[in-house]
């Protein structure tokens, strides 16, 4: 029995059709995945770096865009009204050097149910999806924290955008 619980409780269909758009993206991630595992590379040789560069340019558009390498910037230009819908995400602090968020639903994690990836394999495509959001953090000038996400089993991603050099958050005590 999986661990992974992953319902939206909104079901516009206008959301719902964005969703499918990154289901359908999420899918290609897993078969590429599974396709260059049957020719010899693990998902790890490739793919968290090849994710990573599309951070990275995704990154550098964003802090063009928001004129500001601020975490306020950040909200703005990403974590839009309609990107917090589709996620079902809250906002719960959002300053120049902070942005916590909380997701209840992703549709990449949806995909990846559907295309019938065990519990680890999941877990494994998250984290190397990850790879974008901790290369765009970089582009603002901080890193991401995640102390939970739905792909490991918890009831929300905790996505923690912090500038700053070893400070915690309250959830890492």
């Amino acid at each position: 029995m999986s661990i992974v619980k992953n319902e939206a409780k909104n079901k516009n269909p206008v959301i719902a059709a964005v969703r499918e758009q990154l289901e359908h993206r999420a899918a290609w991630l897993y078969l590429l995945c599974d396709e260059a595992q049957r020719h010899g590379l693990t998902w790890e040789d490739f793919a968290g770096d090849a994710v990573r560069r599309c951070g990275l340019f995704q990154g550098k558009g964003l802090t063009e865009k928001a004129g500001t390498q601020s975490l306020t910037g950040l909200k703005k230009t990403l974590f839009t009204l309609p990107a917090r819908m589709v996620f079902e995400m809250k906002v719960l602090r959002c300053d120049e050097d902070h942005l916590d968020l909380d997701f209840g639903y992703c549709p990449l994690v949806k995909a990846w149910q559907k295309q019938g990836c065990s519990d680890e394999e999941i877990a494994r495509l998250c984290d190397i999806a990850m790879c974008g959001d901790r290369a765009i953090a970089e582009s603002f000038g901080c890193r991401l924290e995640l102390p939970e996400t739905i792909a490991n089993g918890a009831d929300r991603c905790a996505l923690r955008f912090v500038r700053g050099t070893g400070e915690k958050t309250e959830e890492q005590g």
